[in-house]
C-alpha cells in the first residue's frame, strides 16, 4: 500500500519523530512540507518507508525510531551542524565502507558526542562526503577513544563514482 504524501498523511507525525531522534529541525529538513513523498504503508497503515524522487530517505522500523536510507543520511548531513550523528573517516577506511564494510573504532577520526549506541549515523569522509549510513554500536565519545571493537555497523553504503 502506497500513498503520495501532502503533509496531511502523517508527514507532521514523522517530523516530530524525526526531531526527537536526530534534534530540532531534523524534521522539517528530512520531509520538507513542500516536498512531493511517498509514504509506502503496511497493510495495517502504519508508515514503512518514505521516498523522495532521489530514492529511500527512511524505513520506519517496529520500535518506532528511523533507519536512514542514503539519500535521508544526504539530507541529515546537510542539515545537521557538525558533526551531530556523524562518524568521519579518512581515505584508508573509504573504499571499504563504501562497500558495506563496517566502521572499526580505530579508524574513526571524528564522532559526534550525542551518539549512542543504537542510534542511526551517518558515516562520512573527512572531506564531508557522505559514505554510507548505518546504526552505531558504541557512544561518540568510545569511538575516538577505543583502539579496538565495531563502530558502526553498515547497512548501505555510497559506491564510488567511476
Amino acid at each position: 500500500m502506497s500513498d503520495p504524501a501532502d503533509g496531511n498523511a502523517g508527514l507532521p507525525a514523522l517530523r516530530t519523530i524525526t526531531d526527537y531522534q536526530f534534534g530540532a529541525g531534523a524534521g522539517a529538513s528530512l520531509f520538507p512540507p513542500t516536498e512531493s513523498l511517498t509514504v509506502k504503508r503496511t497493510t495495517s497503515g502504519r508508515p514503512q518507508q518514505v521516498h523522495c524522487a532521489n530514492g529511500r530517505l527512511v524505513s520506519f522500523g517496529i520500535d518506532g525510531r528511523f533507519t536512514l536510507g542514503i539519500e535521508g543520511g544526504r539530507r541529515l548531513d546537510a542539515a545537521l551542524a557538525h558533526p551531530a550523528y556523524r562518524v568521519v573517516v579518512d581515505d584508508e577506511s573509504e573504499p571499504f565502507v563504501r562497500e558495506e564494510k563496517n566502521v572499526f573504532a580505530k579508524f574513526v577520526l571524528e564522532a559526534g558526542s550525542e551518539i549512542r549506541p543504537g542510534d542511526e549515523v551517518v558515516v562520512v569522509h573527512e572531506r564531508g562526503e557522505v559514505l554510507a549510513v548505518g546504526t552505531a554500536r558504541l557512544d561518540g565519545p568510545a569511538m575516538g577513544d577505543f583502539e579496538t571493537g565495531m563502530a558502526v555497523s553498515v547497512r548501505e553504503g555510497v559506491p564510488a563514482e567511476r
